[in-house]
Protein backbone atom coordinates (compact mmCIF):
# COMPACT_ATOMS: atom_id res chain seq x y z
CA UNK A 1 0.00 0.00 0.00
CA UNK A 2 0.88 3.70 0.39
CA UNK A 3 2.67 5.85 -2.65
CA UNK A 4 4.94 5.36 -6.34
CA UNK A 5 6.53 7.42 -6.08
CA UNK A 6 4.19 8.05 -9.29
CA UNK A 7 7.48 7.90 -7.96
CA UNK A 8 7.29 10.00 -11.19
CA UNK A 9 5.08 12.43 -9.28
CA UNK A 10 7.01 12.77 -6.24
CA UNK A 11 10.49 12.43 -7.72
CA UNK A 12 10.06 15.28 -10.33
CA UNK A 13 8.66 17.58 -8.14
CA UNK A 14 10.96 16.89 -5.26
CA UNK A 15 14.16 16.40 -7.58
CA UNK A 16 13.15 19.79 -9.06
CA UNK A 17 13.29 21.84 -5.55
CA UNK A 18 16.76 20.16 -3.93
CA UNK A 19 18.91 21.77 -6.76
CA UNK A 20 17.60 25.49 -6.67
CA UNK A 21 20.48 27.45 -8.15
CA UNK A 22 21.17 29.59 -4.86
CA UNK A 23 24.47 28.82 -4.37
CA UNK A 24 25.86 32.11 -5.51
CA UNK A 25 24.58 33.73 -2.29
CA UNK A 26 24.21 31.10 0.41
CA UNK A 27 25.49 27.76 0.30
CA UNK A 28 21.95 26.52 1.92
CA UNK A 29 19.51 26.14 -0.69
CA UNK A 30 15.64 26.30 0.26
CA UNK A 31 13.21 25.53 -2.01
CA UNK A 32 9.32 24.79 -2.14
CA UNK A 33 7.10 22.56 -4.47
CA UNK A 34 3.38 22.20 -4.58
CA UNK A 35 1.68 20.08 -7.39
CA UNK A 36 -2.52 18.94 -8.33
CA UNK A 37 -2.62 15.54 -9.64
CA UNK A 38 -5.59 13.48 -10.81
CA UNK A 39 -4.53 10.36 -8.72
CA UNK A 40 -1.73 9.87 -6.37
CA UNK A 41 -0.10 6.90 -7.29
CA UNK A 42 2.86 5.22 -5.25
CA UNK A 43 3.90 2.28 -7.24
CA UNK A 44 1.51 1.66 -9.51
CA UNK A 45 -1.10 1.46 -6.68
CA UNK A 46 -3.72 4.99 -5.93
CA UNK A 47 -3.52 6.30 -2.76
CA UNK A 48 -6.85 8.27 -3.13
CA UNK A 49 -9.14 5.95 -4.50
CA UNK A 50 -8.60 6.98 -8.04
CA UNK A 51 -9.15 10.28 -6.79
CA UNK A 52 -7.26 13.94 -7.12
CA UNK A 53 -5.33 15.36 -4.63
CA UNK A 54 -2.88 18.09 -3.57
CA UNK A 55 0.33 17.53 -2.64
CA UNK A 56 3.06 19.50 -1.34
CA UNK A 57 6.46 19.96 0.36
CA UNK A 58 9.43 21.90 1.56
CA UNK A 59 13.34 21.11 1.48
CA UNK A 60 16.58 22.36 2.96
CA UNK A 61 19.98 21.69 1.12
CA UNK A 62 23.74 22.27 2.04
CA UNK A 63 26.37 20.74 0.18
CA UNK A 64 25.13 17.23 -0.93
CA UNK A 65 22.53 17.17 2.30
CA UNK A 66 19.28 17.66 2.44
CA UNK A 67 15.79 17.61 4.05
CA UNK A 68 12.65 18.25 3.63
CA UNK A 69 9.00 16.81 4.38
CA UNK A 70 6.50 16.18 1.83
CA UNK A 71 2.58 15.54 1.80
CA UNK A 72 -0.90 14.69 0.17
CA UNK A 73 -4.34 13.47 0.80
CA UNK A 74 -5.08 10.05 0.60
CA UNK A 75 -8.05 7.88 0.90
CA UNK A 76 -7.59 4.21 1.98
CA UNK A 77 -11.06 2.90 1.91
CA UNK A 78 -13.07 1.94 4.52
CA UNK A 79 -11.27 0.86 7.89
CA UNK A 80 -8.67 3.59 7.73
CA UNK A 81 -8.63 6.09 9.89
CA UNK A 82 -5.42 8.40 7.50
CA UNK A 83 -6.46 10.89 5.38
CA UNK A 84 -3.25 12.42 5.09
CA UNK A 85 0.30 11.20 4.46
CA UNK A 86 3.34 13.28 5.84
CA UNK A 87 6.31 12.22 4.61
CA UNK A 88 9.62 13.38 6.35
CA UNK A 89 12.88 12.60 4.82
CA UNK A 90 16.91 12.96 4.77
CA UNK A 91 19.83 12.18 2.51
CA UNK A 92 22.59 13.11 0.81
CA UNK A 93 23.89 13.54 -3.15
CA UNK A 94 26.67 14.42 -4.79
CA UNK A 95 28.47 12.25 -7.72
CA UNK A 96 31.88 11.23 -9.02
CA UNK A 97 33.19 11.04 -12.82
CA UNK A 98 29.66 11.87 -13.87
CA UNK A 99 27.76 8.76 -11.91
CA UNK A 100 25.22 10.50 -8.84
CA UNK A 101 24.28 8.43 -5.95
CA UNK A 102 21.77 9.54 -3.41
CA UNK A 103 21.76 7.89 -0.37
CA UNK A 104 18.10 8.51 1.83
CA UNK A 105 15.46 7.57 4.49
CA UNK A 106 12.20 8.65 4.54
CA UNK A 107 9.41 8.10 6.88
CA UNK A 108 6.06 7.84 5.68
CA UNK A 109 3.71 8.86 8.67
CA UNK A 110 0.06 8.80 8.36
CA UNK A 111 -1.32 10.76 11.14
CA UNK A 112 -4.86 9.42 12.25
CA UNK A 113 -3.80 5.64 11.66
CA UNK A 114 -0.07 5.71 12.98
CA UNK A 115 0.38 2.32 14.30
CA UNK A 116 -1.39 0.46 11.20
CA UNK A 117 -0.11 2.00 8.88
CA UNK A 118 3.40 4.39 9.95
CA UNK A 119 7.08 3.11 7.94
CA UNK A 120 10.82 3.98 7.06
CA UNK A 121 12.37 3.25 3.74
CA UNK A 122 16.19 3.67 3.62
CA UNK A 123 17.50 3.70 -0.06
CA UNK A 124 20.31 4.14 -2.20
CA UNK A 125 19.69 5.37 -5.65
CA UNK A 126 22.42 5.44 -9.15
CA UNK A 127 22.30 7.82 -12.11
CA UNK A 128 24.06 8.53 -15.41
CA UNK A 129 23.10 11.06 -17.76
CA UNK A 130 24.50 10.42 -21.48
CA UNK A 131 22.97 13.39 -22.89
CA UNK A 132 20.49 11.74 -25.06
CA UNK A 133 18.63 9.68 -22.12
CA UNK A 134 19.66 9.26 -18.42
CA UNK A 135 19.85 6.74 -16.46
CA UNK A 136 18.91 5.81 -13.06
CA UNK A 137 18.58 2.31 -10.45
CA UNK A 138 17.43 2.34 -6.94
CA UNK A 139 17.43 0.25 -4.30
CA UNK A 140 15.29 0.14 -1.37
CA UNK A 141 14.76 -1.27 2.26
CA UNK A 142 11.51 -1.11 4.29
CA UNK A 143 11.77 -0.41 7.51
CA UNK A 144 8.83 -1.30 10.22
CA UNK A 145 9.20 1.28 12.81
CA UNK A 146 5.56 0.96 14.35
CA UNK A 147 5.44 -2.67 13.83
CA UNK A 148 2.84 -2.62 11.26
CA UNK A 149 2.79 -6.39 10.60
CA UNK A 150 1.31 -7.37 13.85
CA UNK A 151 -1.48 -3.78 13.69
CA UNK A 152 -2.24 -4.61 10.12
CA UNK A 153 -5.26 -6.16 9.19
CA UNK A 154 -4.55 -7.68 5.80
CA UNK A 155 -0.91 -8.64 6.96
CA UNK A 156 1.11 -5.74 4.99
CA UNK A 157 4.43 -4.83 6.33
CA UNK A 158 7.07 -2.76 4.25
CA UNK A 159 9.57 -4.54 2.01
CA UNK A 160 12.24 -4.04 0.17
CA UNK A 161 12.21 -3.50 -3.81
CA UNK A 162 14.33 -2.21 -6.79
CA UNK A 163 13.49 -0.24 -9.45
CA UNK A 164 15.36 1.37 -13.03
CA UNK A 165 14.41 4.36 -14.80
CA UNK A 166 15.22 6.78 -17.66
CA UNK A 167 14.30 10.14 -19.00
CA UNK A 168 14.63 10.99 -22.86
CA UNK A 169 15.12 14.91 -23.33
CA UNK A 170 13.42 16.26 -26.74
CA UNK A 171 13.00 19.67 -28.12
CA UNK A 172 10.74 22.32 -26.83
CA UNK A 173 11.72 21.06 -22.92
CA UNK A 174 9.60 17.77 -23.57
CA UNK A 175 11.15 14.77 -21.39
CA UNK A 176 9.91 11.38 -22.10
CA UNK A 177 9.85 9.33 -18.89
CA UNK A 178 9.72 5.95 -17.88
CA UNK A 179 9.88 3.52 -14.60
CA UNK A 180 10.01 -0.38 -13.66
CA UNK A 181 10.15 -1.85 -10.49
CA UNK A 182 9.51 -4.94 -8.38
CA UNK A 183 8.28 -4.44 -4.43
CA UNK A 184 8.99 -7.20 -2.41
CA UNK A 185 10.26 -10.53 -2.86
CA UNK A 186 9.20 -14.41 -2.51
CA UNK A 187 6.62 -15.26 -0.58
CA UNK A 188 6.59 -11.74 0.44
CA UNK A 189 6.06 -10.01 -3.10
CA UNK A 190 3.58 -7.22 -3.56
CA UNK A 191 4.61 -6.93 -7.68
CA UNK A 192 5.92 -5.61 -10.31
CA UNK A 193 4.83 -1.85 -11.38
CA UNK A 194 5.61 0.34 -14.04
CA UNK A 195 5.26 4.06 -15.15
CA UNK A 196 5.59 5.63 -18.86
CA UNK A 197 5.00 9.08 -19.07
CA UNK A 198 5.81 12.49 -20.73
CA UNK A 199 7.11 15.94 -19.48
CA UNK A 200 6.63 19.66 -20.71
CA UNK A 201 8.47 22.35 -18.58
CA UNK A 202 7.36 26.14 -18.39
CA UNK A 203 10.20 27.83 -16.19
CA UNK A 204 8.95 26.79 -12.79
CA UNK A 205 5.99 24.81 -13.94
CA UNK A 206 5.52 21.32 -15.19
CA UNK A 207 2.73 19.29 -16.93
CA UNK A 208 3.01 15.33 -16.81
CA UNK A 209 1.04 12.90 -18.27
CA UNK A 210 1.46 9.17 -17.69
CA UNK A 211 0.34 5.44 -17.63
CA UNK A 212 1.28 3.64 -14.55
CA UNK A 213 0.66 0.10 -13.48
CA UNK A 214 0.88 -2.65 -10.91
CA UNK A 215 0.45 -6.29 -11.88
CA UNK A 216 0.16 -7.95 -8.49
CA UNK A 217 1.96 -10.99 -7.39
CA UNK A 218 -0.13 -14.19 -6.65
CA UNK A 219 -0.04 -14.11 -2.82
CA UNK A 220 -0.88 -10.44 -2.36
CA UNK A 221 -3.36 -9.37 -0.02
CA UNK A 222 -6.58 -8.28 -1.34
CA UNK A 223 -5.98 -9.57 -5.20
CA UNK A 224 -6.16 -12.58 -7.28
CA UNK A 225 -3.26 -14.07 -9.56
CA UNK A 226 -4.53 -11.53 -12.79
CA UNK A 227 -5.33 -8.62 -10.19
CA UNK A 228 -3.69 -5.98 -11.90
CA UNK A 229 -4.29 -2.06 -11.83
CA UNK A 230 -4.16 0.74 -14.40
CA UNK A 231 -4.07 4.71 -14.59
CA UNK A 232 -3.94 7.42 -16.33
CA UNK A 233 -2.42 10.21 -14.44
CA UNK A 234 -2.08 14.23 -15.36
CA UNK A 235 0.10 16.08 -12.85
CA UNK A 236 0.84 19.79 -12.35
CA UNK A 237 3.67 20.82 -10.55
CA UNK A 238 5.38 23.86 -10.04
CA UNK A 239 9.13 24.71 -7.58
CA UNK A 240 10.31 27.42 -6.36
Amino acid sequence: MKKITLSLIAAIVVSTGLYAEDSKTSDIELSANVALTSNYVWRGMTQTQNSPAIQGGFDIGYKGLYAGVWGSNIDFGDGVNASVEIDIYAGYANEIAGLSYDINYCQYTYPGDTDNLNFGEASLTLGYDFKVASLSAKYYVGVDTNDVKNNSTDGWEPENGWEIGTSIPLPMDISLDATYGDYGSGENSVGEYYSVGATKSFEKFDITVAYTGMDFDDKTAGHDGDGKEGNLVATLSASF
